[in-house]
């Protein structure tokens, strides 16, 4: 069990990047290798998590509520491809959701954050009652989404200014293993930039050899790229975590 108190960050940060790296040269171009590195990323972030959360209030999150699933999403290669395949393997899945992520693609597309939530359109895989179709394979985005306020949330998503009560482990844990990913893709020769959900997954359901050329290093999903940060700061970064190892 991790205490809070005793948690560091940093020492989390570089051991999981050690188990990134492990995995990733197991498994270098090989199809199940997001699969394998992604459960890396999920196990650690939902048991640290519920590690750290120990004592908070109980979050007001629950199935059947979307009143975040208006935000812009990014997230990483490996995450996206996972997503795709998901999608793919389900017919009743695959027979809807590619044409809802291209039409949601139309609209969301070259939006940043402020101007994804003034449009208010729900994330496309919100299908029915509020659930995702997609749960089980959700971006670390969205996992390190919490909230112990639903008037917060309604709030903000109407456009009113208001300070969301968010968890804060849930929001540290995923920075932590969605860079260490980063940090170990950019490592071992993978493209290690994040991209606009929509349009990303729109990229990789249309091309059934984007995760084959991802997995030979080329950036298959570029032009869904999103450098909130630039690649250069975020490379600096890494180089100075890189020391500490």
């Amino acid at each position: 069990m991790t205490d809070r108190k005793d948690f560091n960050p940093l020492v989390f940060f570089n051991a999981l990047h050690k188990e990134y790296e492990a995995s990733l040269a197991a498994h270098r171009n090989q199809f199940d290798m997001v699969e394998k590195v992604l459960d890396i990323a999920f196990d650690h972030c939902e048991e640290t998590t519920n590690e750290l959360s120990e004592g908070q209030p109980e979050l007001a999150c629950h199935k059947g509520c979307a009143t975040c699933c208006t935000l812009r999403v990014l997230a990483s290669a490996p995450e996206i491809f996972l997503i795709a395949q998901f999608i793919k393997e389900r017919p009743e899945l695959s027979n809807v959701l590619p044409d809802r992520i291209a039409a949601a693609n139309l609209v969301t597309i070259g939006l940043d954050e402020p101007q994804r939530v003034k449009l208010r359109r729900q994330c496309p895989f919100i299908l029915s009652a509020g659930a995702c179709s997609i749960y089980p394979v959700r971006p670390l985005a969205c996992r390190g989404h919490a909230s112990f306020s639903v008037k917060d949330c309604v709030d903000a998503a109407a456009g009113r200014a208001v300070e969301i009560a968010y968890s804060e482990p849930h929001q540290l844990v995923r920075s932590l293993v969605q860079n260490a990913l980063q940090s170990a893709l950019r490592e071992t020769g993978y493209p290690w930039a994040v991209y606009e959900l929509n349009q990303g997954l729109n990229l990789a359901l249309s091309d059934d050899t984007a995760l084959m050329g991802w997995l030979d290093g080329k950036d298959t999903l570029a032009s869904a790229q999103v450098d909130d940060v630039s690649a250069e700061e975020m490379a600096e970064t890494f180089d100075q975590l890189k020391q500490t190892r």
